[in-house]
């Protein structure tokens, strides 16, 4: 298990942790303009990602299925819900790291739901890529072939000095 202890020195850093299994839970996500890229990269990836369990927003995590022949938990496609089911499942537990091939050039008519599922990425220290570079630096590293214990940044506590 990973014993990488961050500095205590600065007051956001709590020490609440929570285990990421050896098997990951991993969102899959990517804009229209992006599908055939992430889709790519998924069939590239295949012999990686077969040993761990999927998630996709509905047409994303539909071709991926098909595709790779895997299977994929789906929830609704992203602009119908499915960002926000995705950002729900990080905020309860249920991933691990996100994958999202999201297309910076075009607007998105849920692009609230777009900065909310990232934020939930951030707020709970999940691995995020949202390019193929980073998504090839996140599979190919070796924390995917183990329990991975993560850190939670107290967010609780700084909010309540806020009221």
């Amino acid at each position: 298990m990973n014993k990488i202890k961050p500095s205590k020195s600065h007051p956001s850093i709590g020490s609440h942790t929570t285990t990421m299994n050896k098997k990951k839970r991993i969102g899959l996500i990517a804009h229209d303009f992006r599908k055939l890229d992430l889709l790519d990269w998924a069939e590239f990836n295949s012999a990686v990602l077969k040993k761990h369990e999927l998630f996709g927003t509905g047409t994303t995590g539909g071709l991926i299925a098909k595709q790779l022949k895997l299977p994929v938990h789906r929830f609704k496609s992203g602009p119908l819900g499915g960002d926000l089911q995705i950002g729900a499942a990080i905020a309860e537990g249920k991933l691990d790291l996100l994958i999202f091939f999201w297309d910076p050039l075009q607007a998105q008519p849920h692009d609230v739901d777009v900065k909310a599922l990232l934020r939930m990425a951030i707020v709970y220290n999940i691995p995020l890529a949202c390019d193929r570079a980073s998504a090839d630096f996140l599979i190919t590293s070796p924390l995917m072939d183990e329990p991975y214990e993560r850190y939670l940044v107290d967010y609780g506590e700084r909010l309540k000095g806020e009221d």
